[in-house]
């Protein structure tokens, strides 16, 4: 049985190289993320081949945001297809519209805080407003549990606070900006390593580029797996 705390990004162009990479993977992992940079390569189809014909569970990375009624209308056509976590920006707003859409299905809405490849200068030039990164995404977190969302997206960082927050209880947090000891950290700036983020309180780690640059995808992730034991 894999250990599906270990969550492999598919940041690869297209469907095929997606199932080729599943196939590299095999047996070593039973949770796959496919993203946005996806959805144009086939990425429902990927979605759809790797939950329903091969048993995987997915993750729709998708970060939607817009007017209420586009999220909640997006949200319900994509639940349909009966895919495990969708993700969300972290506005009440939206999450209240998804939470709505996803209703009478299995599917999971994780809110996005703030994104892990952000710093406070990159919130400085997005004019978002001033104070420490840590205590804004914390609080973002908890605003959108509580209007709705089955978890959050948060750094490492931040999972340890967020754990502790009353609204969490019973909810998931998946971190990406997740690196194995050693690697490099690409365009993540708020990262850890997998057991360190599951010491925190993460239920699941997202990890990519280790696992896919590597020459044994395989023996990567269940390196990866290892170290949360």
């Amino acid at each position: 049985m894999t250990d599906d705390r270990l969550i492999v990004a598919l940041d690869v162009p297209n469907v095929v190289q997606g199932l080729e990479l599943a196939d590299r993977i095999g047996d070593a992992a039973g949770f796959y993320k496919i993203g946005l940079g996806m959805l144009t390569g086939g990425g429902f189809a990927l979605a759809n081949e790797l939950k329903h014909e091969r048993g995987k569970r997915v993750f729709l990375d998708m970060k939607l945001f817009d007017i209420g009624a586009t999220v909640e209308a997006a949200v319900r056509g994509i639940s349909q297809h009966g895919l495990d976590f969708l993700t969300v920006h972290g506005d009440p707003q939206v999450v209240r519209a998804a939470a709505e859409g996803r209703a009478g299905t299995d599917t999971r809405i994780l809110a996005v805080t703030i994104l892990t490849s952000l710093d406070r200068a990159d919130l400085d030039a997005n004019m978002i407003r001033a104070g420490d990164l840590t205590e804004i995404t914390v609080e973002r977190a908890a605003r959108a549990l509580e209007a709705g969302a089955d978890g959050v997206i948060a750094s490492p960082h931040e999972a340890a606070l967020i754990r502790a927050l009353p609204q969490a209880a019973g909810k998931l947090i998946v971190t990406p900006g997740v690196r194995p000891e050693g690697s490099d950290a690409g365009d993540q700036k708020r990262i850890a390593t997998p057991a360190s983020a599951i010491a925190a309180g993460a239920d699941h780690i997202v990890v990519g580029r280790p696992i896919w640059k590597a020459a044994d995808p395989a023996k990567a992730a269940e390196a990866i797996i290892q170290s949360l034991t």
